[in-house]
Formats: C-alpha cells, structure tokens, sequence
C-alpha cells in the first residue's frame, strides 16, 4: 500500500514503491468493461514523467459496451478514430472532447470485439507539484487537491495524457510511462450510477464510484446500488 505521506513529495521514479509493481495484465482487461470497471476502483494509475512518477488511485469510471451502448464511440462501427477500443485488451484510448480537453480509456474485451472503461477521478498520491503545474494551477488553488484530478478533462491534463502522446499505448507493457497497478490496498466498496456528462444512454447504471471519497466528480445521486465485494 502506498503511503499517504508521499502525496506532496516529488518522488524519484526508482524510489517510489509503484515503480517495483507490475502492470495490470491483459488478462485483467479482458472481461466484459463492466467487470473491468468495478476492479479497477482502488488501483492506481501511475506515469513515469522524466525521473518522478505521478501517481493517483483510481476513484470513479463509467463502462462502455461497445455496439450495444449508444453512447459508446465504437457503436457505430470500427473507424480509424476508435481502432483502439476493438482491441486488443488493455491499450489506452485517448479523445478530444468539445475543443478543449482529453478522455483517457483503456480497451477491454478480446481483440475484435468493442469495449472500454472511461476514466473519470482519481485521488492524487505522488506528484502532486508537477501535476499543479501540468493544470497551470498556483499555489493557492492547489489547495483544494480535487482541481488535480476530480474529472476525465483534469485528471488527463495532470498525467500529460494526449491522444498523440497515448492514444494506442499499450497500459500492460513494463516499458510504458504509462500503467495501472495494484498497489495491495484492499478492493474497497462500490457504488453504481448513471453515467454522468453525456445525453445517449444516460440512464444506464454504468458509473461506478468509490462512496464516500471526496474525489469523485459528481454526487452519487439518491436510490445507487452498492455492488457487493464478492460480484
């Protein structure tokens, strides 16, 4: 488990204990997105930036299912834009949003076959100064940490993801600047809501959030469903 007391240091990326843990698996990505989005709550993303890491745990993302979700990019067939999401398992999917930010996604499912989990919040650990200057954010704003990563556009912006720099980035290779790992920490509860942010199939129960965690990006909204821990 990592230590809160590395989250306002910037950490050498040999020192820091993330940089001794192994990627996520394809494995581990290919199962169905809804699966894949409830365990990868509590993980955490990690970037090799230079000599430091940047480091933040996973907190709410939302599943999307391919040609059976109309809100998915890949619904409407493979195009040379959305390659990534119909395979194989476990690459970084990367787009530009309404002019002005990015949405990191990891592909899921077998290769051929659509599906992938939108990341939207994490809660920042290691790197915290270099993901303040990433945002352009002073001293005083930095304050309120959830300006780092609570939402798709932040948390992007934090790590340096782009769609040059990521998209198509294989997420389980040791070789990546880019990873997600499982750093010990027990799997902790889940809650289900409708997918936030978007008009088609909004109402689907496809976002799933840490309860309680204060870098979630918006309210749970009253009637969710907690997922038990064994599902």
């Amino acid at each position: 488990m990592i230590s809160p007391t590395l989250a306002t240091a910037a950490v050498p990326a040999k020192a820091h204990p993330v940089s001794r843990l192994a990627p996520l698996p394809a494995s581990f990505y290919d199962r169905d997105p809804r699966r894949v989005s409830r365990e990868l709550l509590g993980k955490v993303l990690v970037r090799r930036d230079g000599r430091n890491l940047l480091v933040g745990r996973i907190v709410e993302v939302e599943a999307y299912l391919g040609r059976n979700d109309p809100a998915a990019h890949s619904f409407a067939g493979r195009t040379a834009r959305n390659a990534v999401l119909w395979g194989p398992p476990g690459f970084a999917y990367v787009y530009f949003i309404y002019g002005n930010h990015y949405c990191f996604n990891v592909s899921c499912l077998a290769d051929g076959l659509a599906g992938g989990v939108l990341f939207r919040a994490l809660e920042p650990i290691a790197g915290i100064e270099a993901m303040a200057r990433a945002r352009g954010l002073a001293a005083a704003e930095v304050r309120d940490l959830r300006r780092l990563t609570s939402g798709p556009g932040r948390l992007a912006e934090a790590f340096g993801i782009t769609r040059v720099r990521d998209n198509g980035k294989d997420l389980t290779s040791a070789k990546s600047d880019l990873w997600i790992a499982d750093d010990g920490t027990p799997r902790p509860r889940v809650k289900v809501t409708p997918r936030i942010g978007i008009t088609k199939a909004a109402e689907r129960p496809l976002r799933y959030i840490i309860p309680g965690n204060r870098f979630v990006s918006g309210a749970a909204g009253p009637g969710v469903a907690e997922i038990p821990q064994s599902f």
